[in-house]
């Protein structure tokens, strides 16, 4: 299994509700895209955060799973809708368990 971890930086015009929305649709990519075990997306709260606003964690079947996940249409549909409400930088880490 490969759990997937991502956070996301948005500018300063970005709203909470255009993050909720983001989060919504991260999160419907469960049903869109195969070998997705799990899909989970939140606002963060910690003070901790250096800037990063959105947390999201993907668990994968495979490693493979992972590779189809980033060019998949509705994943890159996805990302055009962070891009357009100001996603401004993200964090990555991928690790198999």
């Amino acid at each position: 299994m490969i759990e997937h971890i991502v956070l996301f930086k948005f500018e300063e015009q970005t709203t909470e509700a255009q993050q909720q929305e983001a989060i919504k649709r991260l999160t419907s990519l469960k049903e869109e895209i195969p070998g997705i075990i799990d899909i989970h997306a939140g606002l963060n709260f910690s003070d901790r955060n250096k800037g990063y606003e959105v947390g999201l964690t993907v668990r994968f079947e495979d490693k493979e799973a992972l590779e189809q996940y980033g060019p998949h249409e509705k994943h890159q549909e996805v990302v055009a809708y962070l891009k357009e409400i100001g996603l401004s930088d993200i964090l990555v880490v991928d690790f198999e368990m």
